[in-house]
């Protein structure tokens, strides 16, 4: 058993190691964010690659190790999965990614999936990642896939508390899940604003509603996907409270997060519920001003239709003189009602009586 001069000298060689630029940064770049190990929640060695990591640990007593990935490659999880048999189908799991939130049990390896999220302000819109924790006895390792959440704040404040990163591996476990469910009150805050941004729009008439409410509904589906599922790891938990013996402390953070995550889940399917009220608000309010704009061009037509047959009525009355008028102006020379003294009388009144006969017919008609 190494004493604690050995081990503070073999920590400050691995200091001295990871801040040198020829082993450790290669496999930093790879996806390495962070590796530290911790003696009794005191941060002893933060090496700079996972062989040095695995040295560490087997240097060390009672030690744990802690190692953040980002997007790692497949190289870096078959090591972790050889050098602390990690299960198989967990293996592949972190992989391939897209998963949904789950907790598994083999034997003494914990395996977790969580799904962070966070809201963009500039593009209005839920962004989502995928966190992946592998615990067991002396060991974490967070695998990330995507930009959320920032795992170095909560190593921070871990690392600041040594009494409860003493616990071990459940610690971090607990620590990340509660930054995870932290997160999504920012997301909760956000989707609330562009719901009441919406309904504005809506009653503001905007034809661009439609398609907004579809994308706020699409983005509160994932985020509940993201959300629901988490009720059940945390249950999960908390069965295997006096099972594996948790500690109180844990216990308590634990509660915590479940209060704030059934909170979240259930302003979460509200959301739902609003979305859908106002998709149906939005409907009827198109359909009544597509009605509205369906009577305003009946009666457009209604008008035009009286105003043609106005138009054809007094066209047909001034036709019948003028056809008469050209009759009698061919000029024939033997034509009847020529050389007729009355001629010209009996021409015009006939004029008048058909004009007189149209307009009354036409006005029978109320084409006038």
């Amino acid at each position: 058993m190494a004493d604690n001069r050995s081990s503070e000298g073999f920590g400050r060689q691995l200091d001295e190691h990871a801040i040198d630029a020829g082993a450790a940064e290669p496999e930093r770049a790879a996806g390495l964010v962070d590796s530290g190990v911790y003696v009794d929640g005191v941060r002893r060695a933060s090496p700079g690659g996972l062989a040095d990591t695995y040295r560490c640990l087997q240097q060390l007593d009672g030690a744990m190790a802690w190692i953040g990935l980002r997007g790692p490659s497949r190289a870096q999880i078959v090591s972790l999965a050889a050098e602390f048999r990690l299960p198989e189908l967990a293996v592949e799991d972190a992989i391939n990614a897209h998963q949904r939130p789950k907790l598994e049990r083999y034997d003494d390896t914990l395996f977790v999936v969580l799904r962070a999220a966070r809201y963009l302000d500039a593009r209005e819109a839920v962004e989502f990642a995928e966190l992946h924790l592998f615990l067991g006895p002396g060991f974490v390792i967070t695998v990330r896939h995507g930009g959320a959440p920032d795992l170095a704040a909560v190593r921070r404040r871990l690392e600041a508390d040594p009494g409860v990163l003493g616990l071990g591996p459940e610690a971090v476990l607990y620590a990340v899940l509660d930054r995870v469910v932290d997160g999504y009150a920012p997301v909760v805050a956000g989707l609330e604003n562009d719901i009441d941004e919406v309904e504005t729009e809506v009653f503001g008439g905007d034809p661009n509603a439609s398609r907004r409410i579809y994308q706020l509904s699409r983005e509160v589906i994932q985020f509940q996907r993201a959300a629901r599922p988490l009720l059940k790891v945390v249950e999960a938990l908390t069965d295997g409270f006096e099972r594996y013996g948790t500690d109180e402390e844990l216990r308590r953070r634990l509660r915590d997060v479940a209060d704030h995550l059934i909170q979240v889940v259930e302003r979460v399917d509200g959301f739902r519920h609003l979305l859908q009220s106002i998709l149906t608000v939005n409907a009827t309010l198109v359909s009544q001003a597509q009605n509205e704009e369906m009577r305003s061009l009946t009666a457009a037509s209604f008008e035009q239709n009286e105003e043609v047959k106005r138009v054809s009525a007094w066209a047909a009355i001034l036709f019948a003189p003028t056809l008469i008028g050209t009759v009698y102006g061919m000029n024939f020379t033997h034509m009847p009602e020529l050389g007729w003294r009355y001629g010209y009388l009996f021409a015009v009144a006939l004029m008048l009586a058909v004009c007189g006969a149209l307009y009354l017919l036409f006005k029978r008609r109320g084409w006038l």
